[in-house]
């Protein structure tokens, strides 16, 4: 009895000893992964952004991209400063530089309500371009890529050859067999003579093939089928997360062909209450040379910055996914 209660009082001690122990093992692990840290940003911020290989900065490559970010950001930097004048101040005054007076948000209010509003109009009528065109086109080459990369079926190499020759025939080489389709049918100056050729995008389509090949492996596609889930849950539930990087891609390539579209809209629709946001500013650029036209290029650059906001937007909303697409395939398995 006296050595069973020995044991017991050895064993509780022992207890605590090791408890001791393990803590002050996780403080030691802690602090080594802090100094490693340390060690870590100190390196980095002495090499910049070089190559961890290299730590050599390179001066050449930071001026080199120095002008390449001056180069994109210049139109945009030229486009602000200019929706901040007035005509007259546009016309007199250096083009990097503010007018006498500050006026973006007179500028603003005109372009809205200029020739009752048609601005509004015209900005309607392009998100509903992209929305329904530019979306369509998103969810067909979504839907087309995953089948393509999944599925093995007869003629699966006859229509990849299709699509990339579908991809090297430029769209403006098209615009005009499409016009003369849709006057055939009399869908010309109608929102379904846009909607409808922007549902087609062969490089979305080849871009959702390749990434669907490599971004969602087969193996779990089989265990969801052994699982006993149809075809529609798998891709729904288990396929279209991992695709999320893709899909974005896709999306923002759609969207931005869609709403920078110039000459589709220009053979194929007459009705200025149909116009796209590209057409409808380029009637207002060009209407200074018409006879008795009013010169309102003041409006034309605010419209214009007005017109890039939602694609500055969508490019920043979406680029977290981007980023989560970035590791991909990066380790082996």
């Amino acid at each position: 009895m006296t050595s069973m209660t020995s044991d017991a009082s050895t064993v509780s001690s022992a207890a605590p000893l090791e408890g001791r122990a393990a803590r002050k093992a996780e403080k030691a692990r802690q602090r080594k992964i802090a100094k490693d840290e340390a060690a870590e940003r100190s390196r980095s911020a002495k090499s910049g952004f070089s190559n961890p290989a290299n730590p050599l900065r390179s001066w050449a490559l930071t001026i080199i991209t120095g002008v390449f970010v001056i180069y994109c950001l210049f139109p945009l930097v030229w486009l602000i400063i200019n929706s901040t004048k007035t005509q007259q101040d546009f016309v007199s005054t250096f083009g990097l530089g503010f007018g006498h007076t500050f006026a973006l948000w007179d500028n603003l209010v005109t372009v809205f309500t200029y020739q009752d509003g048609i601005f509004g109009r015209w900005f309607v009528n392009t998100i509903l371009y992209v929305v329904v065109g530019a979306g369509g086109a998103t969810l067909l080459a979504i839907m087309g890529g995953y089948a393509l990369a999944k599925f093995r079926f007869p003629g699966r190499k006859a229509v990849f050859a299709v699509v990339i020759g579908a991809i090297s025939v430029p769209g403006i080489a098209l615009a005009v067999p499409q016009f003369l389709l849709f006057a055939k049918i009399g869908l010309t100056n109608t929102p379904w003579a846009m909607i409808i050729p922007s549902l087609i995008s062969p490089f979305g389509l080849y871009l959702m093939w390749i990434f669907s090949e490599q971004a969602v492996p087969t193996e779990l596609l089989e265990a969801a089928r052994v699982d006993g889930a149809s075809e529609m849950r798998t891709f729904f539930t288990v396929s279209l997360p991992l695709l999320a990087p893709g899909i974005v891609t896709t999306a923002l390539f759609t969207i931005v062909a869609t709403w920078n579209n110039y000459f589709l809209p220009l053979i194929m629709l007459k009705d200025s209450s149909w116009y796209p946001l590209t057409i409808g500013l380029n009637q207002w650029n060009k209407q200074a040379t018409t006879a008795g036209g009013q010169a309102i290029q003041n409006l034309v650059v605010t419209g214009s910055l007005v017109t890039i906001i939602p694609l500055i937007i969508a490019f920043l909303a979406l680029q977290k996914y981007w980023q989560s697409g970035l590791a991909a395939g990066a380790v082996k398995e």
